[in-house]
C-alpha cells in the first residue's frame, strides 16, 4: 500500500503531465475506449469517470452494482448521503473485486473533532463493508457542533458551530492513512486560502479536491493552481444545474433557475459533430482538462453513456466550451451553515439564506 504522505517539495515539483497516465488528450483516443486514469500525488490511480451516489437511496444498491458491471471503477459517496450501506452491498453484488474499485467517502461536519474522526470512519467502513477506503475527504471546511445531529440548530433555527478547526480534523485524518484505513485523504468545497493552510501547516498535501466545476463555473485559475500543487480535481455537479436539488433547496440561488447547461445550443452542435450526447460532451470537457467527473444516474442507458464519455475533444472545441463560463456557482449553503464558503473563489454572488433540509 502506498503512503498518502508526501512532502511539499515533491508536490510542488510535479508537472501537469504527471497527472495524465494513460493517454494523450487530443491524440488517438477512440470514442469507445474505456475511461483513462489519472495518477494522484500518492502514486495511486483514479479513474476519469466515476459514479456519484447523492440522492435516490432506494435505488443506489442496484445502481452501484450495475455501474460497476458497466465498467465504472470510481464510486463516490458520503456519510451525510445516508447511502453507504447500499453502496457497500452494490459493490459486493457487482462481482467486481474490491481492489479494482476506487471508493471514496466523506466525513460530515459534526464529526470533525479529532476524537470523533476515526470513529466516524470506522462506522463508514462498517456500513460500506470494506476494510479501507481509497479516499477519505472532509465534506466542507466548516465544523458543526459535536453530536448525533447532522444539522444542529438553535431555537431560532441557526446552525450551531463547533470549535474544532479543519486543520485539527486534517491532522486526525493523517493518522488514519498511517493505520491503513484510508489510502488517501482529501477535501471538498475548500477555498484556495483554506487549502494553503493545509499545505503550510501539515505534512500531507491533499490528494484530491472535490469541487463544483462545469461549463458555467470553470474556475480556470483555481484549477491551474490546484494542478500546480499536485492536487487532483474531482468535479461534482459536472452537469451544472441539471439537478433539481439546486432549484428546490432552501438556499437556492436565482441563477440556478437559468437555462440548463445541457440545453446550450453550442453544446448541442458539438454533440452532433462528435456523434455523442450533450451530457457526454460536457463530461468529456472535464476529462480532457485533466479532471475526474462523477455524474449520477440510476438509469442503465445513462450509465452506459457516462462510461463512454472519455473521448478527445479538439482544442478549438475546448475553447468554445470555455465561452460558456459565467461564474455561476449553484452549491453555496454559506448562509445556512453560518460560514462563508469559497471566500476567495468565483461565483459567491447571489448567496441566499435558507435551510438545507
Amino acid at each position: 500500500m502506498k503512503s498518502c504522505r508526501v512532502t511539499r517539495t515533491v508536490a510542488r515539483a510535479m508537472q501537469p503531465s504527471k497527472l495524465i497516465t494513460t493517454s494523450k488528450f487530443h491524440q488517438s483516443r477512440s470514442i469507445t475506449t474505456e475511461p483513462r486514469r489519472f495518477t494522484l500525488n500518492t502514486g495511486a490511480s483514479i479513474p476519469s469517470i466515476g459514479f456519484g451516489t447523492f440522492q435516490d437511496p432506494e435505488a443506489q444498491e442496484d445502481a452501484v452494482s450495475r455501474a460497476l458491471r458497466a465498467g465504472l471503477r470510481l464510486i463516490d459517496t458520503a456519510k451525510v448521503y445516508h447511502i453507504e450501506k447500499q453502496v457497500g452491498r452494490g459493490l459486493k453484488t457487482s462481482g467486481v473485486p474490491r481492489e479494482d474499485v476506487f471508493l471514496g467517502t466523506k466525513l460530515w461536519c459534526n464529526s470533525y473533532h479529532p476524537d470523533d474522526v476515526e470513529a466516524a470512519l470506522d462506522q463508514s467502513l462498517q456500513d460500506l463493508d470494506t476494510p479501507y477506503v481509497d479516499l477519505l475527504m472532509m465534506h466542507y471546511p466548516v465544523t458543526f457542533k459535536r453530536g448525533t445531529a447532522e444539522f444542529p440548530r438553535d431555537e431560532s433555527g441557526k446552525m450551531l458551530l463547533g470549535e474544532t478547526t479543519y486543520l485539527a480534523t486534517w491532522h486526525a485524518m493523517e493518522k488514519l492513512v498511517a493505520k491503513g484505513k484510508a489510502r488517501a485523504i482529501g477535501v471538498s468545497n475548500f477555498s484556495k486560502g483554506e487549502l494553503e493552510t493545509l499545505i503550510r501547516e501539515s505534512s500531507t498535501i491533499p490528494a484530491v479536491h472535490q469541487m463544483e466545476v462545469h461549463p458555467y463555473l470553470q474556475q480556470r485559475d483555481f484549477n491551474s493552481w490546484l494542478r500546480a500543487q499536485g492536487i487532483h480535481v474531482v468535479q461534482f455537479s459536472p452537469l451544472g444545474n441539471m439537478n433539481d436539488f439546486y432549484r428546490s433547496t432552501g438556499w437556492s440561488k436565482e441563477v440556478a433557475h437559468m437555462k440548463r447547461v445541457i440545453d446550450q445550443p453550442v453544446l448541442r452542435e458539438l454533440a452532433t459533430k462528435y456523434g455523442k450526447s450533450v451530457v457526454q460532451v460536457v463530461l468529456a470537457w472535464g476529462v480532457n482538462a485533466g479532471r475526474s467527473v462523477i455524474p449520477k444516474s440510476t438509469v442503465d442507458w445513462q450509465i452506459k453513456e457516462n462510461v463512454e464519455s472519455d473521448f478527445a475533444l479538439e482544442p478549438a472545441d475546448m475553447e468554445i466550451i470555455e465561452t460558456l463560463d459565467i461564474k455561476a456557482r449553484f452549491n453555496d449553503p454559506s448562509l445556512d451553515y453560518q460560514y462563508r464558503l469559497y471566500s476567495d473563489l468565483e461565483g459567491t454572488e447571489g448567496t441566499r439564506d435558507g435551510k438545507t433540509h
